[in-house]
């Protein structure tokens, strides 16, 4: 997680990843749309171009002209922004409802996106989950993570919630 807030870690950034889903793909179109400065825009696309969420494709040679579009990386972010406006519409939003609304283009349905597991399909829920090291986790870490408690146990076997 620190390495998604870290790159993540800013108000503009989150906002330019969702006006990129809505279609965005020009520099001066962010910049509209965000009213956000020239300066910001330009280091929060540089940031999610070297991430690797967004690649540049050239739309016009004399003045270099740039259009940014969602990679694979990208686009499967679009879980995270799913979740977040989930999350604001149930917790944020006005009384009279949420700003935007996902609908499926086939039905005209409104979308109620949710956590689930890739493998059963079902619904996961916090108080049935607990955490431990993955095999990408640092060996020099793990016995100060233990010593820590931070894998053994606390909160005590599935997250209490």
């Amino acid at each position: 997680m620190a390495r998604v807030v870290d790159l993540l870690g800013d108000w503009w950034t989150p906002l330019v990843i969702r006006d990129a889903f809505y279609g965005v793909r020009r520099f001066e179109d962010f910049q509209r749309r965000l009213g956000i400065s020239r300066n910001v825009l330009a280091e929060r696309l540089h940031r999610l171009t070297a991430a690797g969420l967004l690649r540049k494709e050239p739309y016009h040679r004399h003045p270099p002209r740039y259009e940014y579009r969602l990679t694979a990386s990208g686009l499967a972010f679009f879980d995270v922004i799913a979740t977040l406006m989930r999350w604001g519409d149930d917790h944020l939003a006005d009384p009279a409802g949420p700003p935007i609304q996902m609908v499926d283009r086939k039905t005209g349905r409104v979308l109620r996106p949710v956590v689930v597991d890739e493998v059963t399909g079902e619904r996961i829920d916090p108080r049935s989950v607990e955490v431990r090291p993955g095999p990408g986790f640092p060996e020099e870490h793990l016995e100060r993570a233990q010593r820590e408690q931070r894998f053994s146990g606390l909160p005590p076997g599935p997250m209490k919630g």
